[in-house]
């Protein structure tokens, strides 16, 4: 039979269960869309800008069980769209890019658009394909999709030159796809040997990372089992239930809140579970991880890199943790230490803490303590959460309560400022019945805002909360620490309101505390009339977070000698003098 390339490509996707696409048609494209057009299953969704489609795949990918796909234009589509590849491949996350080619069959030179893709891409995604014949279409894709979503997952790349999508070639039949899955093999040994560390440990821990997403059942029934107070890594915050009594929050070390320094303090064995225990997890390495290390990943490449494991166990977090239960059940074994005294110790440390963030109401600022008691009240228990970065990100981990797996998203080891607003949008596409609430600091408001025009012209009802204090919060107050000064983080007049007008979303305005709930309840009701709501949030960033002081000390002290006593005087001259 003879079929084009487009509608190989178009069938394909399908076959892999792709239902939206996101992109910008162009002169290299245009038959790729005219076949996603025709699709009964897959709806092609246009975008202001390539970097947005990238993170609206992500945001797909994050919280459904479909893969996030761009089909984008070569050389400035790929480089637009480079940011949201970078984040998906740092942060694990699978992404499908689809993009046409310059024709390969006319021997010509200087063609619009004509690049090496391929050496652009190397380093930040998982495998480049070009495809030369229309025999390679469909397998082609198949391939890519299985090398997106096995292992640690990651962004792929399939180039389909534009003769191919034009013309007809033939192939001998239309090959349906078939799931390869994939297992591995278990350590048995090093499984009895991480219970064996686990029971004869004092004061056992659990760390979660996002690798532990899909086995927040498992990881429950082990904290319990062991009595094991339970942190996550900041991308891996919805990979254990923040109600659960053993739940102390993000990170360990003195980066961490309270109830997890405290937690943690004399942890001498700990189990970490999909977590590689990067730089933003561990507040600039600064957590202390005990000689007994059990590190369960599905990549073997992450194993001793910053802390070496006593036992490494290669494979899925769900199966590993399956047997780690299974074998501890077999043991009869019973924990010596109180479940209930734990748990109760780790939630006054948490409720004390909070009590600092929720005093009296203020009448001039939005204070986030407040702000996220309030949201977590009106928000459904399933309700989705996407966090951007900066300031902002920090204070959600803190003091917003994640009740579900995937429940709350951000970018995390790429940390792309500008992610949550399109990302939102594929969250909630994806999740058409949930209530996506966005969580985005000003300056990352206005990298991608222009998005929330794709929000209304598909009837996307997110919910963008923007903390406005006219300033790159993080970064301004790094800088006035210790320099007293604040160089390229005061950002121009933003007139939030006209941004709404701008993109066709309903504006609410929420100057102090008295106002919160009145304006979450109102752009809830909104939403759910499938209309994009934009609240300006007059936020209050006077108080640090213990992450901000946290990175601050540890890397203060991990200066030579001479150079923290320059850097500490310069400080107190600045801050003394001006």
């Amino acid at each position: 039979m003879k079929k084009t390339g487009a509608k190989l490509a178009v069938y394909a996707l399908e076959q892999i269960g792709v239902k939206y696409t996101f992109g910008i048609p162009g002169v290299h494209n245009t038959e790729l869309y005219d076949e996603l057009n025709i699709s009964e299953q897959i709806e092609p969704i246009l975008v202001t800008h390539e970097g947005g489609a990238a993170f609206m795949g992500d945001g797909v990918s994050r919280t459904s069980g479909s893969i996030g796909c761009l089909v984008i234009v070569p050389a400035a589509g790929l480089t637009h769209a480079m940011s949201g590849i970078g984040e998906a491949y740092l942060d694990g996350i699978p992404l499908l890019v689809i993009s046409g080619g310059t024709r390969r069959d006319s021997g010509k030179s200087y063609q619009l658009h004509q690049i090496d893709q391929g050496k652009i891409l190397d380093g930040i995604i998982k495998k480049y394909f070009l495809i030369e014949r229309h025999g390679q279409v469909i397998p082609t894709i198949y391939e890519a999709y299985e090398t997106a979503i096995s292992g640690e997952p990651g962004p792929v790349f399939v180039e389909i030159p534009v003769e191919l999508q034009l013309f007809q070639g033939e192939i001998p039949e239309l090959t349906p796809y078939r799931p390869k899955g994939q297992s591995f093999p278990l350590d048995q040994a090093g499984i009895k040997k991480a219970v064996d560390l686990l029971t004869q440990a004092q004061n056992p821990g659990m760390y979660i990372g996002w690798g532990g997403v899909d086995a927040s059942e498992e990881s429950i029934k082990l904290a319990e089992a062991l009595v094991s107070p339970v942190a996550t890594t900041f991308q891996g915050i919805s990979s254990f239930p923040g109600n659960h009594p053993l739940h102390t929050g993000v990170g360990t070390g003195p980066a961490s809140v309270p109830a997890s320094q405290k937690a943690f303090a004399n942890c001498d064995c700990v189990l970490a579970v999909g977590a590689r225990f990067a730089e933003l997890a561990t507040g600039s390495f600064g957590a202390a991880v005990p000689e007994n290390l059990i590190h369960i990943d599905i990549n073997p490449e992450v194993f001793h890199k910053n802390y070496p494991a006593k036992v490494a166990l290669h494979g899925d977090a769900k199966v590993v943790l399956q047997a780690l239960n299974a074998e501890l059940a077999s043991r009869n074994w019973k924990s010596p230490r109180d479940k209930a005294v734990l748990g109760q110790k780790i939630q006054a440390d948490k409720a004390k803490y909070y009590e600092e963030w929720t005093g009296k109401k203020l009448a001039d600022k939005v204070s986030p303590g407040h702000f996220f008691q309030a949201l977590r009240k009106l928000l459904p228990d399933d309700a989705f959460a996407v966090v951007d970065d900066g300031k902002h990100t920090f204070l959600t981990a803190e003091l917003y309560q994640v009740r579900g797996p995937r429940r709350m998203i951000s970018p995390t080891d790429f940390n792309c400022m500008g992610y949550a607003v399109p990302s939102s949008i594929g969250v909630k596409i994806s999740n058409p019945d949930k209530v996506v609430a966005t969580i985005v600091g000003d300056g990352a408001f206005m990298m991608t805002c222009m998005e929330l025009v794709t929000a209304s012209a598909n009837k996307v009802g997110v919910m963008v909360f923007v903390f406005h204090d006219g300033e790159l919060g993080q970064i301004s107050q790094f800088q006035a620490v210790p320099l007293n000064r604040k160089t390229c983080t005061v950002i121009g007049q933003l007139n939030v309101e006209g941004v709404a007008m701008a993109t066709g979303a309903h504006f609410v305005d929420m100057q102090n505390d008295h106002e919160i709930e009145k304006a979450i309840q109102e752009a809830m009701e909104v939403s759910k009339t499938g209309r994009p709501v934009i609240i300006d949030v007059n936020i209050d960033y006077s108080k640090k977070t213990f992450l901000t002081k946290g990175v601050i000390k540890t890397n203060l002290n991990r200066f030579p000698f001479n150079e923290k006593v320059r850097f500490i005087g310069r400080a107190l001259k600045r801050h003394v003098f001006g």
